[in-house]
């Protein structure tokens, strides 16, 4: 799966959650945030493909993503990205 893939696929699960996905300018890779009730993942959107998806799958691990189906190979993405940050 391309970098273009994972991020679509990525999105996908965010919309699936009721998450919105931001990608902004600034100084900082990203995260997940509440914003008047909103939940968003604002990614840097000066990221390179593999390091947007990496903040997104460590947005997912606050989130919990236990409960919804995911594609194998995003789902295993998603683990290992966040035992590696652990």
């Amino acid at each position: 799966m391309t970098p273009e893939e994972l991020l679509d696929e990525l999105e996908i699960v965010a919309q699936d959650l009721g998450v919105s996905i931001r990608y902004e300018k600034g100084n900082f890779d990203g995260g997940y945030c509440i914003l008047r009730d909103e939940r968003i993942i604002v990614v840097n959107k000066k990221l390179n493909e593999n390091r947007k998806a990496g903040v997104i799958a460590q947005a997912f691990g606050e989130l919990g993503i236990e409960n919804i189906y995911i594609k194998p190979a995003v789902r295993l993405f998603i683990e290992d990205e966040l035992v590696r940050t652990r």
